[in-house]
C-alpha cells in the first residue's frame, strides 16, 4: 500500500508539472484537483493508519470484556449454589423449630431446662440463619450489580462489533478506491509507454541526427536539436526538421486523447539578433511557435490541444559551459501527455 501511495503521489506530481505550462485558467482547475486528490491521499493514509490502531485496541478490549464476562457467569454460578445450600438449612431449621415446639407440649415443667438449652441452640441457629441470610441478600445484591455490569458490557461489545463492522465495510470501500487509483495510473503508463514506441519508430530514421524519445514524469519528452529544425539564430523550419515534424504529427493526428506541449530552450549565449527578437527568450518562445504553427498546419489536430512556451536558456540539460554541452541545450521539446479525465473523474467521487 505504501508503494502504491508513492506512485499516485510520483504521479500527481507529474501532472502538476504538465499542467504548469497549460493555459492558466486550465492550469488552476487542475491545481485545485491536483491538491485535492493529495488531500484525499494522505487522508485515506492516516485514516487507515488510525483505523487499524483503532481495531486492534477494541479487539484487544474486546478480548478483556470477554474474559470479564465468563468470570461474572462462574461468580453467577456459585452464588446460586450457597444460595441453594443456605435454603436447604433454613428449611432444616424451621423442621427442627416445629418438632421442638411439638416436644415443648409434650414436656412437663421438669424438661425446661432442656427446653431453654434447645431453644437457645434454636436461637443461635436463627442467628446464624440470620446472619448468612443478610450474606445471601448481599451476595444477591453484588450478583445483580454484575448482572447490570455484565448486560453493559455486552452492549458495549455489541456496539464495538457493529462499529468494528462499519470500519471493515469502510476500509473495503478505500481500498476498493485505491485500486482503481492505482489501475488508472497503471493504465496511463501503459498508454504512456505505447505512445513513446509509436513516435520512437515513426521518428526512427532521426534518431542519429538529433531527436531523441524517452518517457520522464510520466510524459513522453520528444527532444530536437537546433541542427535538426533550425539554423543558427533562426525560427524558420530547415527541410529535415519538416520532415520529422510531419511524421510527428501524423502520430498526434492518430492519437486525439493526448495534450501537446512545445517548449523552446537556447544556450547560455546572449543572442544578438534582429526582427523585433530581443533576448534568448524571446527566440526560444518564436521557435516553439514556429513548431505549433508548422504541425497545425500539416495536421488536423485540434490547435486546443498545443501550447507554445520558451524558457531561454533558464533549463538546460548540462550546465557546462563547453560547446558540446551549449548544444545540448539548444532544443526544441515536444511534451506529450495522456489526458487524465478517468483519473479526476475518480478523484472528483473522493
Amino acid at each position: 500500500m505504501k508503494t502504491t501511495i508513492k506512485t499516485i503521489s510520483f504521479l500527481l506530481l507529474g501532472s502538476t508539472i504538465l499542467f504548469s505550462c497549460v493555459p492558466q485558467r486550465k492550469y488552476l482547475d487542475v491545481k485545485e484537483k491536483q491538491q485535492k486528490c493529495e488531500d484525499n491521499l494522505q487522508t485515506y493514509k492516516n485514516q487507515l493508519r488510525k483505523d487499524t490502531i483503532e481495531i486492534k485496541e477494541l479487539k484487544a478490549k474486546f478480548k478483556t470484556l470477554k474474559k470479564e464476562r465468563d468470570g461474572l457467569v462462574r461468580d453467577t454460578t456459585v452464588l446460586n449454589t450457597s444460595l441453594r445450600t443456605l435454603t436447604k438449612q433454613y428449611d432444616k431449621i424451621n423442621a427442627l423449630n416445629n418438632e421442638l415446639l411439638n416436644k415443648q407440649k409434650l414436656r412437663s415443667l421438669q424438661d425446661a431446662e432442656e427446653i431453654r438449652k434447645l431453644l437457645a441452640d434454636l436461637q443461635k441457629s436463627k442467628d446464624e440463619l440470620q446472619a448468612k441470610e443478610d450474606a445471601l441478600k448481599e451476595l444477591e445484591k453484588m450478583l445483580n450489580q454484575k448482572k447490570k455490569h455484565l448486560e453493559a458490557l455486552k452492549a458495549e461489545i455489541d456496539r464495538k462489533n457493529a462499529e468494528l463492522d462499519r470500519k471493515d465495510s469502510l476500509l473495503t470501500e478505500k481500498k476498493q478506491k485505491l485500486i482503481e487509483l492505482q489501475q488508472i495510473l497503471n493504465k496511463k503508463d501503459s498508454v504512456v509507454e505505447a505512445l513513446r514506441k509509436t513516435v520512437a519508430d515513426a521518428l526512427l530514421g532521426f534518431k542519429n541526427q538529433g531527436l531523441d524519445v524517452q518517457i520522464k514524469n510520466g510524459k513522453v519528452y520528444v527532444s530536437l536539436q537546433e541542427k535538426l529544425l533550425f539554423k543558427s539564430g533562426r525560427w524558420d523550419i530547415d527541410p529535415k526538421g519538416k520532415e520529422a515534424l510531419k511524421k510527428l504529427a501524423k502520430v498526434l493526428e492518430e492519437n486525439p486523447d493526448i495534450n501537446i506541449m512545445v517548449v523552446g530552450h537556447t544556450d547560455d549565449v546572449p543572442y544578438h539578433g534582429s526582427g523585433g527578437i530581443e533576448d534568448n527568450w524571446d527566440l526560444s518562445t518564436k521557435r516553439a511557435t514556429s513548431v505549433v504553427k508548422y504541425i497545425l498546419a500539416n495536421s488536423k489536430i485540434d490547435p486546443k490541444r498545443l501550447t507554445a512556451a520558451g524558457h531561454g536558456e533558464f533549463m538546460p540539460v548540462d550546465p557546462a559551459k563547453t560547446k558540446e554541452a551549449r548544444a545540448k541545450n539548444r532544443r526544441t521539446e515536444i511534451i506529450l501527455t495522456p489526458k487524465l479525465d478517468e483519473l479526476f473523474k475518480i478523484m472528483e467521487t473522493n
